[in-house]
């Protein structure tokens, strides 16, 4: 019967690509006026072979000074997970909330490295919540759906 347990376990997490650009350099670094912020987070799950899947998180953090950019960082970080003998409707949450909360972390990380490595104050990302994100995702899906009306 052991065989039928449920199984979560992770294989690896891992960077599985990081860039930055800093297109406007060195003019920008002169610029004295305070640069704006906009950070984008996205979440994605694929299977990799049987109860075997890749669960990323990638974040995107861009700074402007008006129009012109001053850095985009793009990151993503994986995971590796073992995930078997769940039910069907369980599946989702593990991996919209479940695998994205462990790797987030290692995300936060080599963000913040990557961006201070550059000469810029780091750019610490916010802790995330990811069951309130998923939930979210899931109202905007369904709304979304084609609505079947009978009269």
């Amino acid at each position: 019967m052991a065989e039928l347990d449920p199984v979560f376990q992770i294989q690896r997490v891992y960077l599985k690509e990081a860039s930055l650009e800093q297109p406007n350099s060195p003019a920008i670094l002169l610029e004295q006026e305070q640069p704006s912020v906009d950070i984008q987070l996205a979440v994605d799950a694929t299977p990799v072979a049987e109860g075997i899947f890749e669960v990323g998180v990638t974040a995107t953090v861009q700074t402007k000074i008006q129009d012109k950019t001053v850095f985009l960082v793009e990151c993503k970080q994986a995971g590796i997970f073992e995930i078997r003998n769940l039910p069907e409707e369980q599946m989702g949450p593990i991996m919209g909330i479940a695998c994205p909360q462990i790797v987030y972390p290692y995300l936060r990380a080599n963000v913040a490295d990557i961006i201070t490595r550059a000469g810029f104050p780091p750019v610490h990302l916010a802790e995330i919540n990811f069951q309130a994100m998923y939930e979210q995702q899931q109202a905007e899906a369904a709304q979304s759906a084609p609505q079947i009306i009978t009269q």
